[in-house]
């Protein structure tokens, strides 16, 4: 897999090698291409009220390679990435900003796969997936986390 990925905010974020790693485990075809964003707040804002009509920012983004079939494509979609939200999360719910930077890109890779949580069965489902992922990986359950840091 090839990772495209664009720092457009000031923040600091994982290298590149970390995003590809995240990427592969969670889509293991060799010949796709994938485009990270990563963004500040405002820009965040701005795709979300544009793509989902929702306000503010929201940590991640996917965007599907829409093509007509036979047509060939390398581009699995693109991903956008708000940083700061993803910075306030992490230590809102108490996580490493490594894990919740790795938990994020595999949510976006397997929404590009095709995966989704609009219905509870889906959701788990995709649960499952990421909690497998990142166990492999060496990160904790993020949704145990969430659990444990709420008030």
């Amino acid at each position: 897999m090839i990772v495209d990925l664009d720092n457009v905010c000031a923040a600091s974020i994982p290298d590149i090698e970390r995003f590809l790693c995240w990427a592969q485990a969670a889509h293991r075809e060799d010949d796709l291409e994938l485009s990270i964003r990563v963004v500040d707040e405002r820009e965040g804002a701005e795709l979300n009220w544009m793509y989902r009509q929702k306000e503010g920012p929201t940590n991640v983004l996917s965007f599907s390679c829409d093509v007509p079939e036979g047509v060939p494509c390398r581009l699995l979609g693109d991903l956008v990435i708000c940083a700061p939200v993803v910075e306030r999360e992490a230590l809102e719910q108490g996580k490493p900003q490594e894990a919740h930077w790795a938990h994020l890109v595999i949510h976006g890779v397997l929404h590009l796969r095709g995966f989704d949580h609009v219905e509870e069965a889906e959701a788990e489902e995709m649960e499952a997936i990421e909690i497998k992922i990142l166990q492999d990986l060496g990160y904790p359950n993020p949704y145990e986390l969430l659990e444990t840091s709420r008030p």
